[in-house]
């Protein structure tokens, strides 16, 4: 659990309200921490003392770190980029990862490419969008959306830049991608002031900490098998272990017992190469937490 503190280190948590809220929650759970709704919706209990959250948009989330009203939370890179938000980012947890493009009907473009006339450019990302008409020489007017920024075009707009996770729905609206901004995911931010204060510093550190362990379990297995005496050094020599494998000698000295924590797509190749080396009674076994 996160260090107990006074009330002036009292931790402030911004969590993302949408599209974010549900994969964030899982991963404070798998980290041991609870986020129940409280009587006011928007404001739910964390079982973490001294600690008081708060529900809201991704945005607003920077706004009120950059402000000081929020310690730390959770929001989008693509958010963070398009307000120039005067936040620490602290760790990219990888979840939710978009892509911010522009896209557009494709009987506008000219071998995939826009028509070299005026165009309209609606987007809920103004700074993005602005900043790449001029990097790429348009001559266009950019219009703001406000949700929904798919259907604006052919009739309302030419182009649209929006954030797009598999390109179903630019699909769907009979659009195709003619250029990548960035790419983003949901990234842990926090407000400078509360990493200067050391106690409330200790706490985003502890906060930080057990997301990773959350995060660094999911990348990995645990790989436990068998092997004797004559095949040992083969077996390990195969193992991606964190650090060294982790060897024991068996009951009644009949070879070892090997395991080692592996990374979750080093499977297919380490399982093959594991039983060939001489390894036996391979076991794969998920991981709640790992910290290092």
């Amino acid at each position: 659990m996160l260090r107990s503190s006074s009330g002036a280190a009292r931790l402030r948590l911004g969590l993302p309200k949408g599209r974010m809220e549900q994969a964030v929650l899982t991963l404070l759970a798998d980290a041991g921490i609870r986020v129940t709704p409280g009587a006011r919706g928007y404001r739910p209990h964390v079982s973490l003392g001294d600690t008081e959250a708060k529900l809201l948009k991704p945005q607003n989330i920077l706004e009120m770190l950059a402000l000081g009203s929020r310690d730390v939370g959770f929001a989008g890179a693509d958010w963070a980029t398009e307000l120039a938000a005067d936040v620490v980012e602290l760790l990219d947890t990888g979840l939710d990862p978009v892509q911010v493009v522009a896209a557009a009907p494709p009987a506008l473009l000219a071998e995939g490419r826009l028509p070299p006339r005026r165009l309209v450019v609606a987007s809920e990302y103004e700074r993005l969008t602005r900043r790449w008409i001029g990097e790429r020489a348009l001559s266009a007017e950019f219009v703001r959306s406000y949700g929904a920024t798919e259907v604006f075009p052919p009739e309302d707009a030419d182009v649209i830049v929006d954030n797009t996770a598999t390109g179903a729905t630019l699909e769907a609206n009979g659009l195709a991608v003619v250029d990548e901004l960035m790419r983003s995911s949901t990234r842990v931010y926090a407000n400078r002031a509360a990493l200067d204060d050391p106690a409330r510093r200790g706490r985003i550190d502890d906060l930080v900490l057990l997301i990773n362990s959350v995060l660094e379990a999911r990348r990995r297995v645990m790989l436990e098998l068998n092997a004797s005496a004559a095949c040992l050094e083969a077996v390990v020599a195969v193992l991606p272990s964190m650090r060294q494998a982790t060897v024991a000698p068996l009951f009644g000295n009949g070879g070892y017992a090997v395991k080692a924590a592996v990374p979750r797509d080093c499977l297919p190749q380490v399982i093959p190469a594991v039983k060939a080396a001489g390894g036996t009674d391979v076991v794969v076994s998920t991981l709640s937490q790992i910290v290092p």
